[in-house]
């Protein structure tokens, strides 16, 4: 088929850029014709809380990357949707992860389907997002409406896609990111960060907004167990939140010296040290619905510590590949604490591998395929 994918691209950055190649590849390799539609302007720069939207890494080989997206031009969304109307793909896979994307998205897509042949899927990482602003709803709905069918990576952001919308939709587990450099031994990865390689480390990783819950990690840090057990903080990950906030809550617990902070942006090429580097990945969310760090973690074969929300639990068993906790501190350090016991989990490398497999690239083109009624 041919298929087009509108989301972020090369040499945009992060998670969804990232995903977004890895997919196209997989398409490819089924041997379809995949062109990417992404982004001149994803986000002005007084919406962007980040140093940089761009990536300094080379582009993927391989695939087709169409830079003509700019998420605030009226006129622009026009002359794109144009453009992928004229070019007749079967299938249009369409991204939608924040209501600030609906009306140029939205708008995009009413265009395209008056060429009356494209199929359009979306894959809905949150229909509610995790920091609310006027406007969302709306603009949701208003994205929703051109979409014929959906796929969501958690059961709660199906349970909130169907509030809004009858349309088919099916839940599908978010698959494994497979596509970073293989990992190191722990002395090598402990080496190229400056780290004692004989250290208990846990890991905070991604970027650091309000719902992912540093601060409650960080707070963690200063139960004196954890202090007494040698255990260590890496926060490997750009601020989009306030600092100042952090190195407060730094400051009065007195966890400056229980903490190594690496908070540049952390470029695919070197994600391998840090989860190589670590024991144990700890993602301490007030709020979620699902994770990508998880694909990682199960990428790079990690245990992890999750909270009790949204749609974590779902792929991190408790008492398997690690614990489910409350997202408060003594919660978390107790899952910690009872992780660094020993035999805590039996058999936790073969669950580990166990639940990875579930996570297949395979298993989710097959969903996205049934879901479009195209057959391929």
């Amino acid at each position: 088929m041919k298929i087009a994918i509108i989301g972020p691209a090369h040499p945009l950055r992060g998670g969804l850029a990232t995903y977004n190649a890895r997919l196209a590849e997989v398409l490819q390799e089924h041997g379809h014709n995949v062109t990417i539609y992404s982004f001149s302007l994803q986000y002005p720069g007084f919406l962007f809380p980040g140093t940089s939207q761009f990536t300094d890494e080379a582009a993927p080989e391989g695939i087709t990357i169409k830079t003509v997206i700019n998420s605030v031009n009226p006129f622009n969304w026009i002359k794109a949707g144009r453009q992928i109307k004229r070019a007749r793909p079967d299938l249009i896979i369409v991204r939608y992860w924040l209501p600030f994307m609906g009306p140029c998205l939205g708008t995009i897509l009413r265009i395209v389907r008056g060429n009356k042949h494209s199929r359009i899927v979306c894959i809905a990482d949150n229909v509610i997002p995790h920091e609310k602003r006027p406007g969302d709803k709306a603009f949701t709905k208003y994205f929703l409406k051109p979409v014929d069918a959906f796929i969501t990576m958690s059961k709660d952001v199906l349970k909130d896609l169907k509030t809004l919308t009858g349309k088919p939709a099916r839940f599908t587990v978010h698959p494994v990111y497979d596509n970073f450099e293989p990992p190191v031994n722990k002395a090598e990865a402990c080496k190229k960060l400056g780290l004692d390689p004989g250290g208990k480390y846990i890991l905070f990783f991604g970027f650091i907004r309000r719902y992912k819950g540093l601060d409650i990690v960080l707070k963690t840090m200063a139960d004196e167990r954890i202090q007494a057990a040698g255990i260590k903080l890496i926060v490997a990950g750009e601020f989009y939140d306030d600092r100042n906030f952090y190195e407060q809550v730094i400051t009065e617990y007195k966890v400056q010296d229980h903490i190594h902070l690496f908070t540049e942006f952390i470029p695919n090429s070197e994600v391998r040290y840090y989860f190589s580097a670590a024991d144990l990945v700890v993602q301490p969310y007030r709020d979620a619905t699902q994770s990508g760090i998880t694909q990682v973690a199960y990428h790079f074969e990690k245990p992890m510590v999750v909270t009790n929300v949204g749609g974590l639990a779902e792929v991190v068993p408790d008492g398997k590949v690690g614990f489910v906790a409350a997202p408060e501190p003594t919660a978390i350090a107790d899952a910690v604490l009872h992780f660094f016991e020993p035999n805590s989990i039996p058999a936790l490398q073969e669950n580990i591998l166990h639940e990875k497999r579930k996570y297949s690239w395979a298993t989710f083109v097959e969903a996205l395929m049934d879901i479009s009624g195209i057959k391929s």
